[in-house]
Order: C-alpha cells, then structure tokens, then sequence
C-alpha cells in the first residue's frame, strides 16, 4: 500500500447543525436532507446500509435503495427467502444508515420492518425495468450458485416465457416498511467536534429531540 491507513483523515467544513436549525420532525428533517442530497447531485442519495441482526445474533449489513416514503416508514423491496429477509423473519428490528460523504452528512436510523401490503409491492414491482423484473423472479438471492453462466441461462428462459406478457411479481419478492423509532442527523464538523442530533420516539408518539457528544 502506498499510504499508511491510520494517517488517512480529512477535515470535515461543509457545514453544522443545532437543535434549532433542525426541524421538529425528524421525517422533515431527513426530507429536508434527501432534497439536498439530491440537488447537489450526491451519488446514489437514495442508498441505504441496512443491518439485521440472525437468531444467533450476529449482525449483517447490505445496501439497498430507499424506494418510497410513506405513512411515516422508510420502504424499500427485496427477496423474502434472502439473508435479510430470513433474519427479519426472526428478528424485525431494523437499522438503515445514509452515508453523503459529498455533504460531510449520514443519518441513522433504528425501528421495525414489516412487510408491505401485496398491493403496495404489486404497484412497484410493476414500474421496474423489465430486465429487473425477470431477475427478480429468477434469483434465489443470497444462495449459492455455480456459477454466473448459470443465472445467465435461468434469466434467458425466464425471459422467453414473459415475452408479450405482463409479468408477475413473485411471492417470495416484495417490499419492507421501516417504522422509526430512533433517528440520528450526523454532519461533520472541524477538531472532529462532529455535531449529532438525536431523535427518539416517545409514548404518546411526539419526538424527544437532543444533542449528542461526539
């Protein structure tokens, strides 16, 4: 390696944030900040860490892409019978992590998963890519195979059984509603003096919101 790793670092000056220049909803916070990182042309803005946790406790992280917010949940679609989805049959607590490093920002995320309605994964399924929806259907996602050849010749003659027809969303394929219940706005600053604002949800459903130590 040409560089020493621990002498990799870099000054975080883009920006800073309080308890009063944040917004008394988090869910309007985090839009607030989608809006952002979209405008400034953040690559991948919607791309989420999401981390689940398997019945003998270990953690597991992958990212995925935040495809609607709605109703005060974070949903986004997979395989059921992947690793996420076997974990979150056991276990639904969910995290989701958004890193804009081109902002200095990420926001944390902690809450329940639970899956969309049929209707809710049918409407999106129906708007991805074709070549998408065929792999959705052909992919026994997280599994092992033999080899790339092998879902090569899966997806073709997926793909010649649809040919002029609409194609159906698998059962096993669909979508998860993330319910918040902790959210954390992160925006680096200089001295590494990082400034952390934390919002919990309550009993009555309102937000507790403070600042958090470095």
């Amino acid at each position: 390696m040409e560089a020493t790793i621990s002498d990799i670092r870099q000054e975080y000056k883009k920006g800073k944030l309080t308890e009063s220049s944040t917004n008394d909803n988090p869910f309007r916070q985090f839009e607030e900040w989608l809006d952002e990182a979209i405008k400034q042309k953040v690559n991948e803005p919607t791309a989420m860490l999401v981390a689940t946790v398997s019945a003998e406790g270990h953690p597991s992280t992958r990212t995925v892409l935040l495809k609607e917010l709605e109703n005060g949940t974070f949903i986004f679609f997979t395989n059921y019978e992947s690793r996420k989805g076997r974990q979150l049959a056991g276990n639904p607590y969910i995290s989701l992590s958004f890193v804009w490093h081109e902002l200095e920002r990420q926001v944390h995320i902690e809450g329940k998963a639970e899956k969309c309605p049929a209707k809710v994964s049918d409407n999106y399924f129906s708007t991805r890519p074709y070549k998408s929806r065929i792999g959705a259907r052909i992919s026994p996602q997280s599994q092992v195979i033999g080899s790339r050849v092998q879902i090569m010749k899966a997806f073709a003659s997926e793909a010649l059984k649809w040919m002029g027809k609409e194609i159906k969303r698998p059962d096993n394929w669909g979508g998860y509603a993330v319910t918040p219940t902790r959210f954390e706005f992160w925006q680096g600053r200089e001295s590494r003096l990082h400034d952390r604002i934390q919002y919990t949800l309550q009993p009555d459903g309102s937000w507790e919101k403070v600042r958090l130590a470095p």
